[in-house]
């Protein structure tokens, strides 16, 4: 039986290139910080603001042309 040592030292806890390409287009355009969450079928962006959180989703394939996926990007005021 592993230990969760040995466990986490196999993990990679690098941040995935789309979650910095999301967070990069939304600071960009928008002035504005948000949190990325990784989920298995996509991504979860958070945003405190519901004004941007709309603005986003009317401009949602390009956020996902800009991330560079094909995952679905679910917004969430929060």
């Amino acid at each position: 039986m592993q230990g969760i040592g040995d466990i986490l030292s196999h993990k990679d806890f690098d941040v995935p290139p789309e979650v910095e390409a999301i967070k990069t287009y939304i600071r960009r355009h928008y002035d504005a910080e948000v949190t990325v969450t990784v989920q298995q079928r996509g991504f979860v962006v958070n945003a405190r603001s519901a004004g941007l959180i709309s603005t986003l989703r009317l401009n949602l394939p390009k956020l996902q042309k800009a991330a560079g996926t094909e995952k679905t990007i679910t917004l969430r005021i929060g």
